[in-house]
């Protein structure tokens, strides 16, 4: 019998992480996973970047605008965009957006504060 133990976690109880003036997260992280709820306002850009970890977005409201490859790919609520490991891209917020991103393995360099592309950003 596995007895390790297992976690429940309420977003509400996990505190707002301000990215940059546009972007806000919060992150929930497993020891091979991550989850994170992210919240972009219309305008709003993660600049071009690439990492180890495949992703998955998931938009619940708002859209984005991903560049990936030279193609730009919007992504709607109720869509879900896989990007695999290494490959790099940026996104744009169309307008207003909320969207979960699943991470594997964790995004070591948002917990350590290291995602220097995130926070040089402008906007």
């Amino acid at each position: 019998m596995d007895t390790r133990p297992v976690t429940l976690y309420r977003w509400d109880e996990i505190a707002l992480e301000k990215v940059t003036e546009m972007i806000s997260r919060k992150v929930v992280t497993g020891e091979k996973e991550m989850v994170a709820q992210i919240y972009l306002k219309r305008g709003a850009l993660v600049p071009m970047h690439k990492h180890e970890s495949e992703q998955m977005t998931h938009v619940l409201q708002g859209a984005l605008k991903f560049l990936i490859n030279g193609e730009e790919i919007t992504v709607r609520e109720g869509e879900v965009l896989h990007i695999p490991s290494w490959v790099p891209h940026q996104a744009e917020a169309l307008e207003d957006t909320f969207e979960i991103d699943i991470f594997s393995p964790i995004r070591q360099d948002w917990l350590d504060g290291t995602d220097s592309y995130f926070h040089d950003v402008k906007s």
